[in-house]
């Protein structure tokens, strides 16, 4: 295996317009029985095109159709839709964690909640326009977890291929509302150990970005116990180190790559592997500082620019980082250990390496 692909691999197999072209006709389909409704569903279905269509990087359709195809499954646009419903999955969690965290933007554009506060206050409608905003929030992300339901059954597969991908499915969506909770919980108690925080990163993104889909796509080719099992191996590791490189991002991250402004992760009080590890290293005085700018709406620039002074001098952002390297190497391993397609198998490692070492 190589670890450099001259096509990405959410690119190869036109995987990338064929999941686009998917979701632009089920949304297409939508808008109609919408505004067939009522006139006033039309902002719903243009605010969930443009969050749908308008970016995301595709990654979980890709684990679903390589591990799908690494298990033997026959390429067919039936499958490619079916796997496109795990970007309403998407849709639905970042639009509600938006709103969780009352975040401005999202990938440099409006949040949903903001969209729509803001369509209240320039009509002159009545009541408060942020809780209105909030309230279409919600609404348009229980919205696309109904729809990612419907996109799965009408996507044209047998009956019986859907039924055995429906408890992974099903599986998914709890495991990454429960870990919505628990990341709530752990802003609210403070805790600040590691194993929280290691948790929260399993069942809010990880688990549902990497071992889930690659899972879906293995029973959507009816996969013997032994592919699901290396793919377990290589898909929680991953997944760890995907959620991990994000934290980095949320702290690091450049905000013109990364749409969100700088430092939000520090504003909103995240208690990730990275914040608990330098509040385990940090002498008394630099736990206090952190703590005490952590989770500070008002938080600018130049405090940001300290918090993440005292991260990187803990030693945490290193040590993130190698848990990252660790992670991926460990993730990769796994893929040794059962026979799959040579392509697919090529394509799981050239994920691995987008999912870990992006910068948006």
């Amino acid at each position: 295996m190589t670890h450099a692909a001259p096509v990405s691999p959410v690119d190869r197999a036109g995987l990338r317009q064929r999941i686009d072209k998917a979701l632009t006709e089920f949304l297409s389909g939508q808008r109609g029985w919408l505004t067939a409704v009522d006139d006033g569903l039309l902002p719903v279905a243009e605010a969930i095109e443009a969050f749908v269509l308008g970016g995301g990087k595709r990654l979980r359709p890709a684990f679903g159709y390589w591990g799908y195809r690494g298990a033997g499954g026959v390429d067919s646009d039936q499958i490619v839709a079916a796997l496109a419903a795990l970007e309403f999955v998407q849709a639905s969690a970042l639009i509600h964690d938006d709103l969780m965290d009352r975040s401005d933007t999202r990938r440099g554009e409006p949040a949903v909640h903001r969209r729509f506060a803001a369509r209240h206050r320039a009509a002159g409608w009545g009541g408060d326009a942020d809780s209105f905003g909030d309230a279409a929030a919600i609404l348009l992300g229980d919205l696309c977890l109904v729809w990612s339901d419907e996109l799965l059954h009408s996507a044209g597969l047998a009956p019986t291929t859907v039924a055995r991908a429906r408890p992974v499915f099903d599986e998914m969506r709890t495991e990454v509302t429960v870990g919505q909770y628990l990341d709530v919980l752990t802003q609210a108690t403070g805790d600040t150990s590691l194993e929280r925080a290691g948790k929260v990163a399993r069942y809010k993104s990880a688990k549902y970005t990497v071992e889930r889909p690659l899972l879906l796509g293995a029973a959507l080719a009816g996969a013997p116990a032994e592919v699901h099992a290396a793919y377990s191996a290589y898909g929680l590791p991953l997944g760890e180190a995907f959620q991990l490189r994000d934290d980095v991002l949320g702290v690091f991250g450049d905000p013109e790559r990364t749409g969100k402004p700088a430092g939000d992760d520090l504003r909103e009080g995240k208690r990730t592997y990275l914040v608990a590890a330098a509040l385990e290293t940090l002498d008394p005085t630099g736990r206090e500082l952190l703590l005490s700018g952590l989770g500070a709406p008002d938080l600018d620039a130049a405090g940001v620019a300290r918090l993440r002074e005292l991260i990187t001098s803990s030693g945490a952002l290193a040590r993130t980082e190698r848990r990252i390297a660790g992670l991926t190497e460990g993730a990769l391993a796994a893929l040794t250990t059962v026979d799959l397609d040579t392509e697919a198998r090529q394509a799981l490692v050239d994920l691995a390496m987008a999912a870990t070492r992006r910068t948006d």
